[in-house]
């Protein structure tokens, strides 16, 4: 019995090739959701315009400086506003510092998160 060992490799080439195709369209829809989403469509804004400090905090920087403020990956926030100003907090917050990146918090919530850091104890 002589068997063709080019049929299985042409049928994992048009199935993947099917793949390929397919799952561009689901990008090409995906596409516009995602361009709404940067763009800042919707729901987002909403929330961001009536978040508090604490939400932004917990949401953006608890991961690297503790749920208690404690710190973990970044330094400790208790007792920062006795060391830096609150201009000079809202820059760090805006540009970031070392390994923290800038921009995690929006731009219109700078300041009230600013004063807000630098009241923790």
């Amino acid at each position: 019995m002589n068997r063709n060992p080019l049929i299985p490799f042409a049928l994992i080439i048009v199935f993947g090739i099917g793949l390929m195709v397919a799952f561009s369209f689901i990008g090409l829809d995906n596409m516009k959701e995602m361009a709404e989403e940067k763009e800042g469509g919707g729901q987002k804004t909403e929330d961001v315009a009536n978040a508090k400090p604490e939400d932004i905090f917990k949401q953006s920087c608890a991961s690297c400086h503790g749920q208690n403020f404690e710190g973990g990956a970044g330094p400790s926030l208790k007792g920062v506003g006795d060391k830096l100003s609150v201009d000079e907090i809202k820059e760090t917050i805006k540009n970031g510092r070392g390994a923290m990146p800038g921009g995690l918090v929006p731009e219109e919530k700078l300041d009230e998160m600013a004063e807000w850091v630098s009241k923790i104890k």
